[in-house]
């Protein structure tokens, strides 16, 4: 075989095919859901993925109020925040966090599934995380796909 003919091809922000997917979050298990999505957002489902480039899909997740957690994480979950003062250091149980806004709650498991760099913060801006079965992307024709086929 002639090495010359054929060549390895790497995704960049302008040969990435980007499109929409929805997903319904409704009696998914929140770990298990957000570690698929993150991996959608990456592109790592694609056979043009590519570690260094936003190649992967825009998300958008409806129904997150209706997401599950297994065994005691309800009431043993915490999130840690700190103000930046002495003894500022602040915390929610996820049935706190969940109360307040339930869609922080799955934003905050995908987020913590990217990378910790400026590639990590420019795929979190692919996701959006609504309450209830109505979203403000109609216009992009999101389409829908089940989790549970996915590896």
């Amino acid at each position: 075989m002639d090495t010359l003919s054929y060549k390895t091809i790497s995704a960049n922000k302008a040969t990435a095919n980007k499109q929409w997917v929805l997903v319904d979050a409704e009696g998914q298990t929140l770990g298990r859901m957000a570690s698929k999505v993150a991996k959608i957002l990456r592109g790592k489902y694609k056979p043009s993925f590519t570690p260094h480039a936003d190649c992967g899909d825009n998300v958008v997740i409806i129904n997150a109020e209706k997401i599950n957690l297994t065994g005691n994480k309800w009431t043993d979950k915490s999130y840690i925040r700190h103000t930046g003062y002495p003894g500022g250091q602040r915390s929610l149980t996820a049935t706190e966090l969940f109360e307040k806004d339930p869609a922080k709650l799955v934003e905050k498991s995908v987020k913590g599934m990217l990378p910790k760099n400026k590639l990590g913060s420019a795929l979190f801006r692919n996701l959006k995380v609504y309450v209830g079965a109505e979203h403000g992307q109609e216009a992009q024709k999101p389409t829908t796909i089940n989790l549970n086929d996915l590896m």
